[in-house]
């Protein structure tokens, strides 16, 4: 893909601000002007963010709702009424109820959880979800990372004599469901100073709660936190705040002790070796849980996530990774398929989005489709496939976009939808397809800014590679867990040449592996740039290249360094090598 490379220069103001605080820090003025742009513009401050503390955690009890929750469920408990903890079929609902689940079923055994099926039920909770709490006598339903527009459905349950205690994360409409206890801090009445935990973080405030309100030391909970990092880096919220010390804390947890479930897909990823980062979660981890909601059934991974016996979760493991292997190959076909039906379009230049429908295309999938032509052809896309009687899909956005505005500009034309800034689920009726995908693309059109169409890298600094020193390297490793709102930064180099080495690697001879020197450096560094072959024989002409990247730990080599490069520029034909 062409990326447009979008530099500021720092302000004569930055630039001085970031020499200040590198005297005060002893760290470079390039990190420096990346702490600020966070916001970080004291010692203190700067000391706070590469030291996350425990303590720094909100008071659980500040989020509207969290007592009469917990109080429900002492409530419960006290008079051995069954509970079951449900949850939505994707990485954060399964990690949710794995975390709930776990934590209670410590003390109180009269417990369930249920995962609804994505194919027989579809997402949030179902009737047939509140007929099996009917049917195996709960009286408490713990629902977690859906539920928060479930209005009908637990006034259902109500009327069966079942309570809710939601625990969402998703945007609410004007009218709340009728639960006993709604956790939310996007509600419009909250007061909650941190709006962006995931579905698994709410789950963690109120077992933070519960453990409070019982004289259950914190360090209990500790355990809990690597599934609150599978979560968070999985369901692309920001870590920063409050998600920032989770995420820490539960890297940490998932590098040294992590509960068996994860331990055993970890083997399964052959990452047993190294040190875990939010990358391997986001590429590995979380795919893996994913797949099994997308192929069979979301129950798979909470068995894994819940179960004690190594041996047994190494099984349950590999069975997942069988079914992430069989989506990766549905993924495959049906991205393929969809990439002619674009590409075909006769006004396809015209179009600000892409709206696709086939009652064929399996459901499980179609998410991971419309991530790939979002990332393609660079426009907000959605993606339907037949359910029953309805049309249900995915929707993903583009940098910048806010993809569940658009699809709430066609709310009339909805049975239901939910969702991110950048991600959403909706479903229809079918007749009302084309109707969707004419306004769709016309509330697309009028709000999408000119930047906002095309593929753009935003670079935080240029350097040159006497600026990457094992220090600077060090700091910029304190800056992580990156996230949104604390992305890994790009630096770029230009004038950089081939130090003689550089060759295409891959099965399909896709990549090229470089090692590279700029003019002003005598020193060449090592680089990887995935799926960029074509520029090949330009590097080697010896002439100058620019280059953009982050930069990272050689996986192979312990604390030698490696720039992932995500961009070459070629030079003009008559530079000087």
């Amino acid at each position: 893909m062409n990326f447009r490379w979008n530099y500021q220069p720092p302000t004569q103001e930055l630039s001085e601000e970031a020499s200040e605080l590198s005297r005060a820090t002893g760290i470079s003025p390039i990190l420096c002007r990346l702490l600020i742009q966070r916001g970080i513009r004291s010692k203190a401050e700067v000391q706070k963010f590469f030291n996350p503390q425990l303590n720094e955690l909100l008071d659980p009890w500040l989020m509207e709702d969290m007592d009469k929750a917990v109080a429900r469920i002492n409530s419960a408990i006290e008079r051995g009424e069954r509970i079951l903890v449900y949850g939505d079929y994707d990485v954060d609902g399964t990690t949710a109820v794995a975390l709930v689940y776990n934590f209670l079923k410590r003390d109180y055994d009269n417990l369930d959880y249920y995962i609804p099926d994505r194919y027989n039920e579809g997402y949030g909770v179902s009737e047939q979800g509140v007929d099996y709490a009917y049917e195996t006598g709960v009286k408490l339903v713990i629902v977690l990372d859906c539920g928060i527009k479930a209005i009908q459905e637990i006034k259902y349950a109500k009327d069966k004599g079942i309570d809710f205690i939601v625990c969402d994360h998703h945007v609410p409409d004007d009218e709340l469901p009728p639960a006993v206890a709604i956790l939310n801090a996007k509600r419009f009445d909250s007061t909650y100073p941190f709006k962006h935990l995931s579905g698994c973080g709410v789950g963690f405030k109120l077992m933070q709660a519960y453990a409070l309100d019982n004289g259950i030391p914190f360090s209990e909970l500790l355990p809990s936190l690597d599934l609150v990092a599978v979560s968070t880096a999985s369901d692309i919220v920001p870590i920063m705040g409050e998600n920032r010390v989770l995420t820490h804390y539960g890297l940490e947890q998932l590098n040294t002790k992590p509960c068996t479930g994860l331990k055993a897909i970890i083997q399964v990823c052959k990452l047993g070796d190294k040190n875990l980062t939010i990358n391997d979660i986001v590429f590995k981890i979380g795919p893996r849980l994913n797949a099994a909601g997308r192929m069979s059934s979301g129950k798979k991974a909470v068995d894994l996530l819940v179960e004690k016996n190594y041996q047994h979760a190494l099984e349950l493991a590999a069975r997942i990774d069988q079914e992430n292997d069989d989506r990766k190959k549905d993924d495959k076909e049906i991205t393929e398929e969809a990439n002619v039906i674009v590409k075909s379009l006769q006004h396809r230049g015209d179009m600000h989005s892409i709206v696709l429908y086939n009652e064929n295309w399996k459901r499980g999938v179609i998410g991971i489709v419309a991530s790939r032509l979002t990332e393609v052809f660079y426009k907000p896309a959605v993606v339907l496939t037949k359910t029953g009687n309805m049309a249900t899909g995915s929707a993903r956005s583009v940098s910048g976009f806010d993809v569940y505005k658009a699809i709430e500009s066609c709310k009339d034309l909805l049975e239901n939808f939910g969702g991110h800034t950048y991600a959403a689920g909706l479903s229809l009726r079918v007749e009302n397809v084309e109707e969707f995908k004419r306004r769709f693309e016309e509330y697309v059109a009028l709000h999408i800014e000119p930047d906002q169409t095309e593929a753009t890298i935003d670079i935080d600094a240029e350097l040159d590679f006497k600026d990457i020193t094992p220090k600077f390297f060090k700091d910029l490793k304190k800056f992580q867990p990156f996230g949104p709102d604390n992305e890994k930064p790009i630096f770029s180099t230009r004038n950089v040449y081939d130090y003689g080495t550089s060759k295409v690697v891959g099965r399909g001879h896709e990549h090229i592996k470089l090692e590279l020197i700029d003019s002003k450096s005598g020193h060449p560094l090592n680089g990887i740039a995935f799926g960029q072959s074509e520029h090949e024989k330009y590097i080697k002409t010896k002439r100058s290249f620019d280059i953009c990247y982050s930069i990272e730990e050689n996986n192979f080599k312990a604390g030698d360094i490696l720039l992932q490069i995500e961009s070459i520029k070629p030079n003009q034909p008559d530079t000087k090598a």
